[in-house]
């Protein structure tokens, strides 16, 4: 029979409840593709616990009522649904240069990071003041942009230099309290900062008149005028120490471009395909973006066409389809694609896992358990393939297996949601 604990059976009515919200239920793992090719990801903190956690045996007490495991519904493990981008940062960008992301796009990151900028113009303006500034000395505008989101903190300013003074670069403040210059307007703040940058990167004096109170200064230093040709060139340079000044604004600026569902993101999508309509990395890119936005026929295609424009088949493309098409419930063409991506890629984790999720959900279950078993290999934090195993197992009628699955998973990982409702589930069908 059931235990008949009230608390038990509240708890297994919650867990069971089609509106109950598992906030572990994903694996909150990230993953990057460098341009080279190698793949990382990155298994949420082990060992996580979570208050008044009901303690469960590593072994099952006692035998399990197989009516009764019939009779109930386990909690599956959610798949990994980030799709994969080249988002390895160029730190030999050059400080001259035209715009990558679009002013619409850095509009939009600002107000994600900062809401409520402390600027006397609007976010819009200000952006409009670094393409204008920047495009007419042939300076990068969205880098520079970035390089003022560093300097300020996003216009949320709190050092020395205050938002009345339309300083958007530190010019002039030392430190020790010392404020630096100020600007008369927001365009006047800009322009001195893109002066500021000329006289590193270039021998050409500006096409305006000079408002940087410290132009004059850095063309008298000879190593520097004109020399310093790459943003990472500014480390040590502009900021002191800054050993990694220059590495993260091209930080700043990845970010900014990261493909989301936006119309911002589409509107650059379509500007870069219409730029350069046979590069594999602009259709990953807008496929990205009609994924975020659950466009998802759009989405194929362009992961499609990403795919056969690449010279060396983009793995990125491949899993990104997989993703696209069990998102639109074609998990046939999802395995296909996974099992293509997992010859290219064996070891992409979250290939092998959402590969095992599907063979799990196919009844498949020695292929699904083999599945999860690599995938621990690569992320041995990873409860939930190990949670997975336990529901084939569970499947397969191997409870005391199962039990013990469940038990390991939550020693990797005591807070997820999905392992403890297993637990308790199954402790439930003891006889």
């Amino acid at each position: 029979m059931l235990k008949k604990s009230s608390a038990l059976l509240a708890a297994i009515t919650l867990l069971s409840s089609a509106s109950y919200c598992l906030a572990a239920a994903a694996p909150a793992a990230t993953a990057a593709v460098s341009a080279a090719g190698t793949t990382s990801a990155t298994a949420p903190p082990a060992h996580r616990t979570i208050p008044g956690r009901p303690v469960f045996s590593a072994t099952a007490p006692g035998p399990v009522n197989r009516k009764a495991v019939q009779a109930v519904h386990f909690h599956m493990p959610a798949p990994y649904n980030t799709p994969l981008y080249l988002d390895s940062v160029d730190n030999n960008a050059a400080i001259m240069g035209p715009a990558e992301a679009t002013q619409e796009q850095m509009a939009a990151f600002i107000r994600r990071r900062n809401p409520q900028p402390k600027l006397n113009c609007t976010i819009e303006q200000i952006v409009s003041y670094y393409y204008a500034e920047a495009g007419r000395e042939g300076i990068r505008p969205d880098v520079a942009l970035c390089q003022a989101l560093k300097e300020t903190g996003f216009f949320g300013y709190g050092g020395d230099v205050s938002p009345r003074q339309n300083n958007f670069c530190g010019l002039g403040a030392t430190g020790n309290h010392v404020a630096g210059a100020s600007f008369a307007t927001p365009e006047l703040g800009v322009r001195a900062h893109i002066q500021h940058l000329l006289a590193y990167a270039s021998l050409t004096r500006p096409s305006q008149s000079i408002v940087d109170p410290r132009y004059d200064h850095v063309c008298s230093i000879a190593s520097i005028h004109g020399r310093i040709t790459q943003w990472t060139g500014l480390n040590g340079v502009w900021a002191v120490p800054g050993k990694h000044y220059g590495e993260d604004i091209l930080n700043l600026w990845q970010q900014a471009q990261a493909p989301d569902g936006s119309d911002a993101s589409l509107d650059a999508a379509n500007k870069r395909i219409n730029h350069a309509p046979d590069e594999s990395a602009n259709f990953l890119y807008r496929g990205i973006v009609y994924y975020q936005r659950t466009d998802y026929e759009h989405a194929a295609q362009d992961f499609t066409t990403a795919y056969q424009l690449s010279s060396e088949k983009s793995t990125e493309a491949l899993y990104n389809r997989a993703l696209t098409n069990a998102a639109r419930g074609d998990k046939r063409a999802a395995r296909r694609d996974y099992d293509a991506v997992i010859a290219q890629a064996p070891e992409l984790p979250q290939a092998v896992f959402n590969r095992g999720l599907l063979l799990l959900q196919d009844r498949k279950y020695a292929a699904s358990i083999s599945d999860m078993e690599r995938a621990l290999e690569l992320i041995p934090e990873l409860a939930p393939a190990r949670n997975a195993i336990g529901l084939a197992h569970i499947a397969e009628r191997k409870y005391d297996l199962a039990w013990s699955d469940f038990a390991q998973a939550a020693t990797l990982n005591s807070a997820n949601m999905d392992v403890l409702a297993n637990q308790i589930i199954l402790e439930a069908c003891l006889k």
